[in-house]
């Protein structure tokens, strides 16, 4: 299958210009996507152009990531509907870098015929002087030009307007294509459908500096099927950064999904073939309650992401804390793990020495924790067996608590009801 059946099959494709899937199928060519560092961590609605590249590169092409040291700097205001903060040159290099070992993470870099590259603007716009870059640039691309594509209307129409900075981002953009086409012989720019009016710029600054011919591709904005925006959660943005989003929110973002996202983001997320996906979803709706897309899609995606540990570990939390798991697992975990997989969870200390001396488990849950209001309504929660400690019902309200309980020789881990976790950590120092 080529590089367009396959992203046309997968619900990808939105934008393709003439000619595009008959260069593709004729020769295989250097291709680019730009990503623009504004964070130190990519996050999942950065995926789909990721999942674009590795298509891309498993079609035999070459693909080139661009990370936008100079373009960062000025902010793509693409559909935007203000002009973002500009972040300084140090915090911008930081950032760079985080990006590139995130990307590493997905592609195959190296020297051969069609190994990923990875470049950075900032190489050949640090020593472009203002002057020179409206003169052999800016002249070349007429304002009706610019103002004509729909992503610069819709903030000129708005009430904060465009300044010159954000307007002159479509120029760079066109420039990065022409250079990358120049230097690196890359034929077609990719990117999501919000960068269409970008991509055609450089392709048509291409043609008016050198008589060239370059292509373009763009790809569907991902959308939840219930109109909300893709890679948002209650806390925010979903990051491939774990000390952003640990894997086991990550790995319950996509195990949370519709079954009819789940269903769309098994195709686009994933590598797996079309017979294989249509066999998933065929015995998923046999037994939806089973969720199989979203369980395939979720080991898939974490497991890219992250690593097989990781997703084991995914696992064990979620029967943990959702099923009849053993907490077995945490043992092997370190504390910064242990914080991971209670991430959320309401936490509290207590001194060493206050479980070396024994304590009384109402005194421990409703005075040194507070997890209860008062002694009494432990006592009257023990006695309907509704509070385990450390996976085992408690049943004597006189129980005492010593460091035989203690999970690691630091933790304790309360459970009221069935699903309300508390992580009692007994060592002193701060979580």
């Amino acid at each position: 299958m080529s590089f367009v059946e396959e992203l046309r099959w997968r619900g990808m494709l939105q934008d393709i210009m003439p000619g595009t899937e008959e260069l593709l199928e004729k020769e295989k060519v250097a291709g680019y996507i730009g990503f623009d560092p504004t964070g130190d961590s990519l996050h999942v609605g950065h995926l789909t152009q990721i999942m674009t590249l590795i298509h891309f590169q498993n079609a035999g092409h070459k693909p080139i990531a661009l990370v936008g040291g100079a373009t960062g700097m000025i902010g793509d205001p693409s559909f935007k509907s203000a002009e973002r903060n500009l972040l300084d040159e140090e915090t911008l290099q930081h950032n760079v870098t985080c990006l590139k070992q995130q990307l590493a993470q997905f592609l195959d870099f190296g020297e051969g015929k069609n190994e990923a590259q990875m470049v950075n603007n900032y190489d050949w716009f640090k020593d472009f002087k203002f002057l020179d870059f409206i003169r052999d640039v800016g002249k070349l691309i007429t304002v009706n030009y610019m103002m004509s594509k729909d992503s610069v209307k819709s903030r000129l129409e708005g009430e904060s307007g465009l300044s010159f900075t954000e307007f002159s981002y479509q120029l760079i953009q066109g420039y990065d294509f022409y250079h990358l086409w120049k230097n690196h012989n890359c034929k077609i720019q990719l990117g999501g459908s919000d960068q269409w009016g970008n991509i055609l710029t450089g392709a048509e600054f291409i043609r008016r500096q050198a008589q060239g011919s370059a292509f373009a591709l763009t790809t569907q904005l991902i959308k939840k099927t219930d109109g909300q925006k893709f890679g948002k959660t209650e806390s925010g943005a979903v990051w491939l950064d774990r000390t952003k989003t640990s894997p086991y929110k990550y790995y319950q973002f996509w195990l949370n999904a519709s079954d009819d996202d789940a269903k769309n983001w098994i195709k686009i997320f994933t590598l797996k073939p079309k017979e294989e996906i249509e066999n998933i979803i065929t015995e998923h709706d046999k037994a939806p309650h089973l969720r199989l897309v979203q369980k395939a899609l979720a080991e898939d995606i974490t497991i890219r992401t992250h690593s097989q540990e990781d997703y084991d570990t995914a696992i064990k939390t979620s029967e943990f804390l959702f099923g009849k798991g053993s907490l077995d697992f945490l043992y092997a975990l370190d504390h910064e793990e242990i914080l991971e997989v209670f991430e959320g969870v309401p936490q509290f200390e207590i001194s060493k020495s206050t479980i070396e001396n024994k304590i009384n488990i109402l005194e421990l849950l409703a005075v040194k924790t507070h997890i209860f209001t008062s002694k009494s309504e432990a006592r009257k929660m023990i006695q309907g067996g509704g509070v385990s400690l450390n996976r085992e019902k408690i049943t004597d309200p006189g129980m005492e608590i010593d460091t035989k309980h203690l999970v690691n020789s630091q933790y304790l881990i309360i459970q009221k009801g069935k699903k309300n976790y508390f992580l009692i950590h007994a060592n002193g120092l701060p979580l």
